[in-house]
This record gives C-alpha cells, structure tokens and sequence, in this order.
C-alpha cells in the first residue's frame, strides 16, 4: 500500500475563503482587563471571538 503524501491544499483553500468571507477587527485594551475577559471565558467554557461576534451583531441589530 502506497502511503498517501501530505498536501496542505485543505489549509490553503480554507485560509482563501476566509479572507474573501471575514474581516478582523483589532483594538487595544488595558492587561488587567484582558486577563480577565480571558478567565472568565475560559471558566465558562465560552471562545473569547464569539463573546466579540454576539454583541458586534446586536449592536448592529439595535442601531440598524
């Protein structure tokens, strides 16, 4: 049986689409508040971008 070789086609596909579908946005924040937002979602079981994503899509729904 040949052994297959490793392609990285899936990853550049994927890094294609999501330039063409997302944005970032980045800003800066004092470290103590960083620290933490990062332990609370970590204590919660949340991912840190979808606390970012819920409330850039009710902020856009309430000043729509």
């Amino acid at each position: 049986m040949e052994k297959k070789k490793k392609t990285f086609t899936s990853t550049e596909v994927k890094r294609r689409y999501n330039e063409k579908v997302y944005s970032q946005i980045s800003f800066s924040a004092p470290k103590d508040l960083v620290e933490e937002f990062r332990e609370i979602c970590r204590n919660i079981g949340i991912s840190q971008a979808s606390v970012f994503k819920r409330f850039i899509a009710d902020f856009v729904e309430k000043y729509r």
